[in-house]
């Protein structure tokens, strides 16, 4: 939703305190038969030019939303077909319904506008919405997850699933083609795959709010670091180069290197401005293994 300022070239209406002023000076060598005509379509300009003035003044009431905006969202999300919520920012609607994973992140999720990081009818719509209001949509399968697709359900030989050690049960996620596939069922030798997602060709109900808007590089670095499970202990920019610190608290697994490598990734694709990133990393010793050097330093003496 695009939102066009009109300008005006005189302004005779002007907003103070609670009282609004109009001050209107008519040529009394107007022709009476013009008149009527021109009092209406003066009143109209002045009208318009205060509401502009007052919309450049005070924000629109409306806020746009862009290509590549950060947005931080609050949602909840239904299949349409039965109800069933399938997904949540909310842990305790998750509890609630029985989708709760301990290994999930609740809380605002982050969603950069125009990067194919949610489905097209939410980004969509997502544009036009007012900051910290809620909305209810449901979109249709070719604006969620689109249709099912037959040709996406194959058959398999077992044997390729044992060769990388996975023994194959109905229900189960593999990945495959670089795509999540989901196991059908195991007969014979055989297992049929479906790499259709799992609610194509379903109406999707959303009910989602706006709750930040992201507009500092380092905000957006935060807030990529919290998505990806790697957020730096903190983010200094200068320039068009950003220092990313990670503390001696921050665990440094795997999951850690691949998440900060996908936050770099995304500061330079979807941050402008960005153009190098230092990664500052700091670790500390174990307390086990410092009480153990110090015991053996102990007896060394």
């Amino acid at each position: 939703m695009l939102h066009h300022h009109i300008h005006f070239t005189h302004r005779v209406l002007s907003l103070k305190g609670r009282e609004l002023l109009l001050y209107c000076v008519f040529d009394l060598q107007l022709k009476r038969k013009y008149l009527k005509i021109n009092f209406l379509n003066y009143i109209l300009h002045l009208v318009l030019g205060w509401k502009t003035e007052r919309s450049a003044a005070e924000g629109d009431d409306v806020m746009a939303f862009n290509e590549k905006d950060f947005l931080e969202i609050e949602y909840d999300a239904w299949d349409k077909e039965n109800g069933t919520l399938i997904s949540t920012t909310s842990e305790q609607h998750a509890k609630d319904a029985g989708i709760y994973n301990k290994d999930a992140r609740y809380g605002p999720s982050l969603v950069i506008l125009g990067t194919h990081s949610i489905i097209k009818g939410l980004d969509r719509e997502l544009r036009g919405m007012e900051m910290n209001s809620s909305k209810k949509f449901v979109f249709a399968p070719e604006d969620a997850f689109g249709a099912r697709q037959e040709d996406l359900v194959r058959v398999m030989p077992l044997s390729e699933f044992r060769a990388r050690n996975i023994n194959p049960y109905p229900g189960m996620h593999v990945d495959l083609e670089d795509a999540n596939a989901i196991v059908k069922s195991v007969n014979s030798g055989r297992v049929v795959v479906d790499l259709n997602h799992d609610f194509a060709g379903h109406s999707i109900e959303y009910e989602v709010k706006v709750v930040h808007r992201l507009d500092k590089p380092e905000e957006k670095i935060a807030s990529l670091g919290r998505t990806y499970a790697a957020e730096p202990t903190k983010v200094e920019i200068s320039g068009g180069a950003a220092v990313l610190e990670y503390g001696s608290k921050v665990s440094k697994n795997i999951d850690y290197f691949i998440g900060r490598a996908n936050v770099i990734a995304a500061s330079f694709s979807y941050i402008d401005g960005i153009s190098k990133v230092q990664v500052k990393e700091e670790y500390e010793k174990a307390m086990e293994e410092k009480k153990a050097g110090e015991k053996e330093g102990d007896a060394a003496e």
